[in-house]
């Protein structure tokens, strides 16, 4: 089932991104090309407030043309080893990209966001059951969110 790499160009750099076209030999030594999207990954944070409601974020999200309601996440530092719920692929298909996900209790006097220069991020507080309820009705939608979700209720972690 593995695929050996032959060859790899780097096809875009960014900020943030890079893209490799990878030229591979597959196990039947047929050959095939992947386009990977570079990215150093992420993490998220289900964050609960003393009163037990949640952290969440409302942003537009330019690649789906739509404003998302989520969980609080950020670009993962070079060299974190971050402690977590899990870890998940979004996308294997294209991308490297880990999102490592974690569970939080907030403190009281917890300071506030502080967003990226070029980000409008609305802070929304939801309980448990209204989380839920906008899972359900497809208002959440991001898998981030839904993932980190089920893995803190897997994991016994109040929700």
């Amino acid at each position: 089932m593995d695929e050996k790499t032959v060859s790899v160009r780097r096809a875009f750099s960014g900020k943030l991104l890079n893209l490799d076209v990878v030229d591979v030999e597959l196990a039947h030594g047929l050959r095939s090309v992947r386009e990977i999207v570079r990215h150093p990954g992420g993490v998220v944070i289900l964050a609960r407030l003393p009163d037990g409601r949640f952290v969440l974020v409302r942003q537009f999200r330019k690649a789906l043309e739509s404003v998302l309601l989520e969980a609080v996440a950020g670009t993962l530092n070079r060299g974190e080893d971050p402690d977590r719920l899990g870890v998940i692929a979004p996308a294997p298909g294209y991308t490297e990209e880990r999102l490592y996900l974690y569970f939080a209790t907030l403190h009281p006097q917890a300071g506030a966001l502080s967003p990226d220069e070029d980000e409008k991020i609305e802070v929304v507080p939801l309980d448990p059951p209204q989380i839920e309820a906008l899972m359900l009705s497809g208002e959440i939608w991001d898998a981030k969110t839904l993932a980190a979700w089920y893995l803190m209720k897997a994991r016994g972690f109040a929700g």
